[in-house]
Parts: C-alpha cells; structure tokens; sequence
C-alpha cells in the first residue's frame, strides 16, 4: 500500500462517484493524501490504510428511525464502540438500527462499507441529518473513503469542518458518545 497526495493520476478503472469527490475536494482547495487497497468493510480492514496515511479512519454508520423516515450519518472515531441507545437519547430518535444498503444508495450514493461523510455530496434533498461525535473534533486529521471502500483519505480536521461541511450544506448535530 502506497501513499499518495491527490486524485489518482490515471481515473481509468474508477468510479464517478470516487471522481467526483477528488473533483469536490481540489474545488474547495483541500489538500489530501490517498491510499488504495483491498475493499475495507469493517474498521479492522482499515487499520493498513490507518497506517500508511498515519490517520485514524472514521467510523462512518448510516442509520434510520423504525420507521424509515429518518436517516442518519454518524461520524465517530474507529476505535469507539457505538451504542444505539447512547444515541437515540441524545437526538431525540427511539429505536435506531443501521439502514439497508438500499436506502444507503438511495441517499448517499454509496453501497455498504462505503459510507462516508463524502456520500452527502449525493444527499441534495438533505433527508440525512448529520451527526459527528465531538471527540473527532479533537483530531488533527481526518480519514475516510471517497465513496468507495476500495480508496482511502486523509485531510486535516480543519478543512472538514471549515471548508467540507459546509460546501456540504448539512447542519452538524455534535453528540457525545461515551462508547463503553
């Protein structure tokens, strides 16, 4: 695995959606380093990538209410451990559980193992509300797939939340997860 800084050189063999997010980022003037590798579906699968752009990955969970109406993209460190009922408290929402990969692609533009805080460039209507562990805004960088699981990325926190989020246009609710 080999580190790199910016969009891949050659875009042959990538998808549109992983373009789209290069193209999203140079638009804004985000500097990044990238990594491709095996498909990551789990935060253990990461750890390779972690290493080599010398970032923690996000962990990245599309959620919904029970009955479907309501969807969440919750962004917390990789290494805590998530508790559905340590959320629903904090945001108002009873019986969360994760989405299907259906409605991930119906909202995010992305399949399972792909979520990513950059699947909201496909998020126009803003039906996902955004919702980040404040523990990540202690983080010097931030790592996450371009919407796909088969790359990942890294840029500073400070570009997230100055320059990302809001080209985004999704409000931040920060919630508090302990994660025991």
């Amino acid at each position: 695995m080999e580190k790199c800084f910016g969009r891949p050189g050659d875009a042959s063999g990538r998808l549109e959606r992983e373009i789209r997010c290069y193209d999203f980022l140079d638009g804004l003037g985000v500097s990044y380093s990238r990594c491709d590798h095996e498909a990551a579906f789990t935060m253990e699968a990461c750890e390779e990538a972690d290493k080599t752009l010398g970032v923690n990955m996000c962990k990245n969970l599309f959620l919904t209410n029970r009955q479907h109406t309501d969807y969440y993209l919750l962004l917390m460190p990789g290494n805590k451990v998530f508790k559905t009922k340590e959320l629903s408290h904090q945001i108002g929402s009873a019986r969360l559980s994760f989405a299907s990969g259906e409605e991930m692609e119906e909202k995010l533009g992305v399949t399972p193992g792909s979520s990513t805080v950059l699947g909201l460039l496909n998020d126009s209507g803003n039906e996902v509300r955004l919702l980040i562990d404040r523990d990540l805004t202690k983080e010097e960088c931030f790592g996450c797939h371009p919407c796909i699981n088969t790359s990942s990325i890294a840029f500073s926190s400070k570009d997230l939340f100055e320059k990302v989020i809001p080209a985004l246009e999704h409000e931040i609710t920060f919630v508090d997860l302990k994660g025991e």
